[in-house]
């Protein structure tokens, strides 16, 4: 292994850019890939693994699948249920930062990582974090590159956090217009139900429920409606987005905003999870008017597939945090050598690196 850190080291001091990739499955999002590719593949292994610390430990390229099985067989997962969309590994996982289905009950993927191990823009090595909640102190930079998309180095190494795996699960479907599906889950967010997912699409919300058993059992009889036999199919297909609503070429709109929000109206077809946090829409959407609408209840919008990525995939940001963004990018990688316009234009990364390049010379 001590080889291929020697041989990233020296394509970095060659300052070429480079576009960190482990399996590809993530290479639809963001704004544009750029660089000769760095392949993190065979930089892979589970590092430790503490089943009664619930703390796990990976290398880059370690395939997601590979970390899945290890922890089911100790009856544990990754609580955020992240999407593979491909040969995804844990690097990728990370980097992307995308929650699957039990994220609004569960929290992000930046919740659970504990620390990284990094090789940044001058081929330095750097630990942040550590294996145990109580180690993370002051500015936690280890969350910070939870979906950076491999712009501020190479995740050599990530600790995680996981957790076991439900005793009992269930899904249940109910007929409900959107307002009053909204309305459901919003009441249901502040009772002690053991709710782990909602979806709702096409006059039907689905639910999924997790825990004890005595506690699914009595919360099917509470909210009543039709049990789901392949409730674990219907989360799965949902977080790969392989359902027939992501089917197809057009452009998917991912909204995030406050749970709360009412009825959103694009003119497009809507598909609503996270207990009305996360929504969807599948169509040819003017971008300005789709963001205006999102800024206004409080939240913001990506172009999350397909689509004419021109207009921004991405929230523009606003100038304070768009000086803050370059700041930690000068400091990680002060020549700009990866994932060039990956996250922002390849304009402003540019610039931002020309910056750097003065400020250190």
């Amino acid at each position: 292994m001590e080889s291929i850190l020697q041989e990233w080291q020296e394509r970095i001091r060659q300052g070429k850019p480079l576009r960190i990739r482990g399996g590809g499955s993530k290479d639809f999002y963001g704004q544009a890939l750029a660089g000769d590719v760095l392949e993190t593949l065979p930089y892979r292994g589970i590092v430790t693994y503490e089943p009664t610390e619930l703390v796990i430990a990976a290398r880059c390229g370690t395939p997601l699948t590979e970390v899945e099985a290890v922890l089911a067989a100790r009856g544990q997962m990754l609580a955020f249920e992240p999407p593979h969309f491909g040969a995804a590994t844990i690097g990728g996982c990370v980097a992307a930062a995308l929650s699957g289905p039990r994220r609004a009950s569960a929290g992000a993927v930046r919740d659970f990582v504990l620390g990284v191990k990094l090789m940044d823009g001058a081929g330095r090595i750097l630990n942040f974090g550590g294996q145990v909640m109580k180690n993370v102190a002051g500015y936690d930079v280890s969350r910070l590159l939870a979906g950076s998309l491999g712009t501020l180095g190479i995740l050599l190494e990530v600790s995680l956090k996981v957790l076991p795996r439900p005793a009992a699960e269930a899904t249940l479907a109910l007929p409900a217009a959107q307002d009053a599906a909204l309305a459901l889950m919003n009441r249901w967010a502040g009772q002690p139900l053991p709710i782990s997912a909602t979806c709702w699409h096409d006059e039907r919300l689905t639910v999924r429920l997790s825990g004890a058993r005595a506690a699914v059992t009595s919360a099917l009889a509470k909210l009543g409606g039709e049990v789901v036999d392949a409730g674990g199919k219907f989360w799965a297909e949902l977080r790969e987005q392989r359902q027939p609503f992501f089917a197809g070429e057009t452009p998917l709109w991912r909204l995030s905003v406050p749970s709360t929000t009412s009825v959103v109206s694009l003119g497009a077809e809507p598909l609503i999870e996270w207990g009305g946090a996360q929504r969807w829409f599948r169509g040819a959407l003017d971008a300005e008017v789709v963001r205006d609408v999102a800024t206004r209840v409080g939240g913001h919008a990506t172009l999350f597939r397909g689509g004419d990525k021109s207009v921004g995939v991405f929230q523009p940001q606003s100038p304070g945090l768009l000086a803050l963004h370059q700041r930690l990018q000068r400091g990680f990688d002060p020549n700009g050598i990866f994932g060039r316009g990956r996250l922002l234009s390849a304009a402003t990364t540019t610039s931002a690196a020309d910056n750097g390049r003065s400020d250190h010379a």
